[in-house]
Order: structure tokens, then C-alpha cells, then sequence
């Protein structure tokens, strides 16, 4: 890791958070003042549903560590079946991730509705101790140019 402790290492991690409920749920975790890593950020979508295999590509393409998407409880979609649909990608990604050489634990979906502060900043934590426990993303690029 260029001469630096694994323990130096601080991930960088992109969660793609819908409007409706998980994003409100970081919003709560903030008012709440209840700390999550701020190594987390946050892009707010309309729904993940929306969010495409070469969205998640991109973000470990352009620096990220790690990748999740935050959305809507199961059943409670706010456009119906996007978290499902979304849940389908994820098991997607895994698959593709493991082929082109990344550990499939990179990517992950969580579920949090809008009163779900809490569980969305312990969310970020746990989301973070696994990346950290990977290590950085290394010679991906050279795998799939291969």
C-alpha cells in the first residue's frame, strides 16, 4: 500500500441512497447526531430501481472502495418494485464482480425506511469495516483489459 499500515487505510465508499427512504434516513442519523463514517458519500436518486450495473462499475472505476445501494423496505417501494428490481442487479454485480476480479462483497444493498436513522448509520459502519477489512481495490482495470 505505497510504504503505508493496512491500518492507514480509510475506504472510500459511494452509497446511492433513494429520496424517499433512505435518504431521509441519513438525514435523520444526521439530526439525531448519531455518527456514521465520513468516508460515506451519499448521492441522492430518485430510486434504485433507476441505478445501472455501469453506475456501480463507474464508482469503483472512479475511486470507490466499495459501493451500496439504500432503498425502500421490500413491499413499500414508492415506485412500486425498484428495490426489487435493484435487489436482481445487486446479485448481478456480485456475479460480474467475482469474474472481472473484485470481491463480490464490494457491492451490497440494504433496505431502510425513512424512520430507519439508526440502522442506516450502523448501516455505514458495517458497510465500511468490510471494505476496510478488504483492503483497497487493486489491478482491476488490468483484468478486464486482459
Amino acid at each position: 500500500m505505497n510504504g503505508k499500515n493496512i491500518n492507514d487505510f480509510e475506504p472510500n465508499i459511494i452509497a446511492f441512497c433513494c429520496q424517499w427512504c433512505s435518504y431521509a434516513a441519513a438525514d435523520l442519523a444526521g439530526s439525531l447526531r448519531l455518527g456514521y463514517p465520513a468516508n460515506v458519500k451519499i448521492i441522492k436518486i430518485p430510486c434504485t430501481g433507476r441505478i445501472a450495473l455501469i453506475n456501480l462499475l463507474q464508482a469503483i472505476e472512479n475511486g470507490a472502495d466499495g459501493v451500496f445501494l439504500s432503498g425502500c423496505l421490500i413491499g413499500d417501494c414508492h415506485y412500486v418494485s425498484g428495490n426489487e428490481k435493484a435487489t436482481t442487479l445487486i446479485k448481478y454485480a456480485k456475479t460480474l464482480f467475482k469474474e472481472i476480479g473484485i470481491e463480490p462483497e464490494r457491492v451490497n444493498i440494504y433496505y431502510n425506511s425513512a424512520s430507519m436513522g439508526p440502522q442506516f448509520a450502523e448501516t455505514c459502519k458495517k458497510f465500511t469495516e468490510i471494505i476496510r477489512t478488504l483492503g483497497p481495490v487493486y489491478g482491476w482495470k488490468q483484468k478486464i483489459a486482459a
